[in-house]
């Protein structure tokens, strides 16, 4: 099975995380199987942006971003060649260093 190493993120995961996914599931839903509790305020229904994630290592091996997934993330902040929404990015047989940016649009969180 892939593995996801997760870099630290001060609130999210502060030590970082190593995890393992199943081919065909997404990056969002192996993070929340592990405890990562990565926002994701639209259900993972790709209508927001809050479950922005770069792909540091093994991007190439993502499925390809949607016309609906690539306009949204043109409002993700810190948006980097290899962002992509965690609730869209369907995980391959190939490891990956992702990080959750710092901050995101939305201004309030809810509990999930």
């Amino acid at each position: 099975m892939p593995k996801i190493i997760f870099l630290p993120h001060e609130e999210i995961c502060p030590e970082g995380a190593l995890i393992e996914a199943r081919p065909g599931q997404t990056i969002c839903e192996a993070a929340l199987e592990n405890d990562i509790e990565i926002e994701h305020a639209c259900e993972m229904s790709c209508a927001c942006t809050t479950c922005h994630v770069i792909v540091r290592e093994g991007y190439d091996s993502l499925n390809e971003a949607s016309e609906e997934e690539e306009d949204l993330l043109d409002k993700a902040w810190g948006l980097e060649p290899e962002s992509r929404l965690s609730c869209q990015a369907v995980v391959d047989d190939e490891d990956l260093v992702v990080e959750i940016p710092k901050y995101t649009i939305n201004h309030a969180k809810e509990n999930h």
